[in-house]
């Protein structure tokens, strides 16, 4: 890896003058005679040099740290023991000389490079007078400072510095900085330099001093600030692929730490993380913190309280994990140290790590809550600190959802009602169920009884003649052939078209003749915008007096209205009512609703085997109109209730042979369910895989809003198609502008830094709020913990209680959970044990395993209720059933019974220590100086106060 080395020895005024007068001189004018290395070279070292070697490491030790040196370790033969012997002497020469010597040694001695008759140069183009510039010298009576700078030959090759142009501009771009680590004014600056192209090591020797001889102080820090501005730009090219290696080397590190975490985990059920040592120092520190009064945190303890932390970090740090942890980031820290100092620093004990110190205030956190016996809630940090997510199986819409937005029957209610009705004394025709019409429909779907194949080509022709024949029923089909695309290109301006003429002409009948089904057929147009604008009131109207006649496919309709409280007032009783109506005419979508509703009990008392009479009724309903007219509608219906076992079996296989039949013609709800069947097979071979992304496209583009949200999923987690954010996003928002409140939960998510998007707390808000407007639980959850956290908004107790009471009355096990804890700790709302145990025993019983651990410790301790053993082991093995470490740590431990919190610590901490290790990689600045982040962002404060803009004249070092 390439390194500089620069050695810095300085030489006093007054005595020395005559020294540094000579030294000028030699350094300026020393023959440039290259050595040619020849075959005695690379014999072993002699006797002699050997002797010598050892004795001037004894009187200069800190020459061990030179280039030479590492080549002499490595290979001890005569050529790299005479390059060791030389650059060691050159270096002390100002101890064993003067300047007047040094000055023309370096000017002039072997492989100098000259500009005239010497190598001595300086800023800018004049020409130094040797003898002058070593009389200016030697009269100085302020301190002079001796820089070698070096390099390897390949190192020097490789960045262009093997000659004296190259550093002469190096060093002139850098005066400003050398000045600053000399403290000296740059406007007092004196340097001059020559470059010595040495075969190994060709190097730079400088002579630095202020014209104020007051003036002037080198320290270590300046030393290793000189180095880092010169290694900087020497490396630069070097250092990109470093850094990138860092970064792998980081990542790595993460992973690794985090394995070794959960190698810690697993490993407590044989207790090796229970440390006895640690318990008495943490006990010990909890009682002294009860007397210590101000901020307890490490910065203000005194002395033997940080001694005490301390010995706890340390202790923490024997842990093998811990300890290979931090082996390997301190190993990574040391390999960009070293470009910038000759001797990496040696790891401190953990406790002494600056970048390490959040773990001594978590020490000190956990004393406290030892000796106030505050309850701990032991979890993983993404229930912790990260907003939650929806279960798998919670986070996806409802299977039945779809049903419910679909189409929900037959539009042309697949035959002519029984009689049309009679009012003013006319009978209404029947003549739109033409058989070129019914040929039409059967080339539509397909016939397998009367041996017609599908068709879309020959079904839009004769759909097209019908319609010529002013025909709504066919302008209404061929409305719908062009709005999925069948038969012809997908245009839904003409399909607009079509629906007007088929609603005018629905009109038309309606004022010659009023009649129930024109009625129903208008309604449900005005209710899906077909041809109109949607108006929900209107289509009320229509429907009501299509209901009235007792039209069964109206009543239906109308119920489903009163069901959502569109265009009417909502009410489920009046619903219910015109269900019945409807399935008591053999109606069985009306069935499916009512099977539904008694399921649920809503609008009537709860009646499961009434309910699932009703929905074996509805099966047997749709399979005979199936049969009749092999309506893609019909199908998914069937496929959905065969996949979910409602009304009958289950049957996948058949399930999806119904969903094939109604994706060929384009049902958007089908085509979306096929998809995700083919999908869930992780042994689907790779051509069904891709037919199913078809699928799913296709019902995106059908705006099916279920299938824009699997697909945006399949995008985020690229799973099947490479992974997209910025496509992900774009497919729940258009399943968001549909209404569906489980993208609008991930689109908030993903604004709130969910991953693969800017953070947008705004956007973030807007979406979840939309969502939790629906009554999305996990979208109130998630408003919820955010106000009650109060870092990406303002903090708003009442309105955070609000969304996870809300959440948790519909069920979700999270919000509960987070309730108990709430009142469980008292910190933001007064303490209420019952309600907490409500909240908390209402997830339990939803197997919420931390809710499960945190009852079994509550049962344990005694604190907050009574002291009950058996109750806190039957919480403790049902969550330790669901993995729960801790739970199991305290069913292995239950007969060595302590305080629990004491007992755990350890464990606590460990954990802790995986985020900071987790948080923290070595730093991307080299050794030195650093800047509190909190002192920084006043300093900007400042600045923009006076008028500066955020970052303007900010110093930055780019590596």
């Amino acid at each position: 890896m390439a390194r500089l080395v620069i050695k810095n020895g300085y030489l006093k005024g007054g005595k020395a003058a005559a020294h540094l007068s000579h030294l000028v001189k030699y350094i300026a004018t020393r023959d440039g005679v290259e050595k040619v290395p020849n075959g005695r070279a690379l014999w072993h070292s002699t006797k002699n040099q050997r002797a010598l070697i050892a004795q001037m490491i004894r009187e200069f030790p800190e020459s061990k740290e030179s280039l030479e040196y590492e080549d002499y370790l490595a290979q001890p033969n005569r050529e790299n023991a005479s390059e060791f012997i030389s650059i060691t002497l050159e270096q002390h020469l100002p101890q064993i000389g003067d300047r007047e010597k040094y000055l023309d040694y370096i000017a002039n001695r072997p492989r100098v490079e000259k500009f005239d008759s010497h190598g001595l140069f300086t800023a800018g183009d004049a020409l130094l007078v040797l003898s002058q510039v070593a009389e200016e010298v030697a009269a100085h009576t302020g301190n002079v400072w001796t820089p070698i700078i070096s390099l390897r030959r390949e190192d020097a090759g490789k960045f262009g510095f093997e000659n004296a142009a190259a550093w002469k501009a190096l060093l002139s771009s850098k005066a400003m900085e050398l000045a600053e680590n000399l403290k000296i004014h740059p406007d007092h600056l004196k340097w001059y330099a020559a470059f010595h192209n040495e075969s190994h090591h060709p190097h730079v020797h400088m002579i630095c001093y202020s014209t104020n001889p007051q003036e002037g102080y080198l320290t270590k820090q300046g030393i290793r600030k000189m180095k880092s501005a010169l290694a900087n730009e020497i490396f630069r090219q070097e250092l990109i692929p470093i850094y990138g290696e860092k970064t792998q080397r980081r990542d790595d590190l993460k992973q690794q730490a985090a394995e070794a975490m959960g190698e810690l985990i697993r490993q407590m059920k044989g207790g090796v993380l229970v440390s006895e040592r640690m318990e008495q120092l943490l006990t010990h520190l909890a009682e002294r913190l009860q007397t210590v009064s101000g901020k307890k945190q490490y910065g203000y303890l005194k002395a033997d309280l940080k001694n005490v932390v301390d010995e706890i970090v340390d202790e923490l740090a024997k842990d093998s994990r811990i300890a290979e942890a931090y082996h390997l980031w301190w190993e990574v820290r040391g390999r960009i140290e070293s470009i910038y100092t000759e001797t990496p620093s040696e790891p401190p004990p953990l406790s002494r790590c600056e970048d390490f110190k959040p773990i001594r205030n978590m020490v000190i956190q956990e004393a406290l809550r030892l000796g106030s016996g505050t309850m701990t809630f032991e979890e993983p940090a993404s229930v912790e600190t990260a907003l939650p997510d929806a279960t798998p199986d919670d986070d996806v819409p409802s299977m039945e959802a779809a049903p419910e937005n679909a189409p929900a029957e037959p539009e042309d209610a697949s035959e002519p009602p029984p009689a049309p009705s009679f009012r003013n004394g006319e009978k209404a025709s029947a003549s739109w169920w033409t058989e070129e019409y019914k040929l039409a429909k059967q080339y539509l779907h397909g016939d397998e009884e009367a041996e017609i194949p599908q068709d879309f080509e020959k079904a839009r022709e004769l759909f097209l003649a019908e319609a010529d024949k002013d025909n709504p029923l066919a302008l209404y089909d061929l409305g719908r052939m062009t709005a999925d695309g069948l038969g012809c290109e997908a245009n839904a301006d003409a399909a607009y078209g079509w629906y007007e003429k088929a609603l005018a002409l629905f009109h038309a009948a309606e004022e010659k003749k009023p009649w129930k089904y024109t009625e129903y057929r208008i309604g449900k147009m005005v209710a899906a915008g077909l041809g109109t604008e949607q108006d929900d009131l209107q289509a009320a109207d229509w429907l009501t007096l299509s209901a009235n006649e007792k039209y069964k496919y109206a009543q239906y309709s109308l119920g489903g209205l009163y069901y959502h409280g569109k265009g009417v007032e909502q009410n489920y009783e009046t619903a219910f009512d015109l269900y019945i109506r409807s399935a008591d005419q053999s109606f069985p979508y009306a069935s499916f609703e009512l099977g539904k509703m008694m399921r649920d009990s809503i609008g009537c008392v709860k009646n499961s085997a009434e309910a699932d009479r009703r929905f074996r009724e509805a099966f047997l309903g749709f399979t005979s109109l199936e049969e009749k007219g092999h309506d893609d509608k019909l199908q998914y219906r069937l496929g959905w209730m065969l996949l979910n076992g409602v009304g009958t079996e289950k049957n996948e296989t058949k399930a999806k042979e119904y969903f094939e039949k109604a994706a060929t013609v384009g049902n958007p709800f089908a085509c979306y369910q096929l998809a995700k069947l083919i999908l869930a097979d992780e042994a689907a071979p790779p051509q069904e895989v891709e037919k199913a992304l078809v699928y799913l496209k296709q019902a995106v583009e059908a705006e099916n809003p279920y299938a824009a949200y699997f697909l945006g999923k399949l995008y985020e987690t690229g799973q099947h198609v490479p992974q997209n954010t910025a496509e992900a996003v774009r497919l729940y928002t258009l399943s968001a502008e549909q209404d569906n409140d489980f993208a609008a939960h991930r689109l908030g998510k993903l604004y709130l830094g969910g991953g693969g998007v800017l953070k947008d707390v705004e956007a973030a808000i807007r979406w979840l709020t939309f969502a939790a407007d629906r009554k999305n639980p996990f979208a109130e959850y998630a408003l919820g913990v955010l106000y009650l956290k109060g870092e990406d908004v303002p903090k708003d107790i009442p309105k955070a209680l609000e969304y996870l009471k809300h959440s948790a009355a519909q069920g979700n096990q999270f919000a509960q959970y987070r309730l108990g804890k709430v009142y469980l700790m008292g910190e933001d709302v007064p303490k209420d044990i019952p309600a907490a145990l409500q909240f908390l025993t209402a997830a339990a019983e939803q197997e919420n395993q931390y809710a499960q651990y945190t009852l079994g410790k509550l049962y344990l301790m005694g604190k907050d209720v009574p002291k009950n053993r058996e109750t806190a082991v039957r919480w403790f093995t049902l969550s330790a059933a669901q993995g729960n470490v801790y739970a199991q740590f305290f069913l292995d431990h239950m007969d060595e019974f302590k305080n629990p919190s004491v007992l755990l610590a350890g464990t606590r901490l460990l954990h802790h220590m995986s985020r900071v290790f987790t948080d923290n990689a070595p730093p991307l600045k080299p050794p030195g100086q650093r800047i509190d982040r909190k002192l920084l962002r006043r300093l900007r404060e400042k600045k923009q106060a006076q008028g500066h803009a955020r970052d303007d004249h900010e110093q930055t070092m780019s590596l």
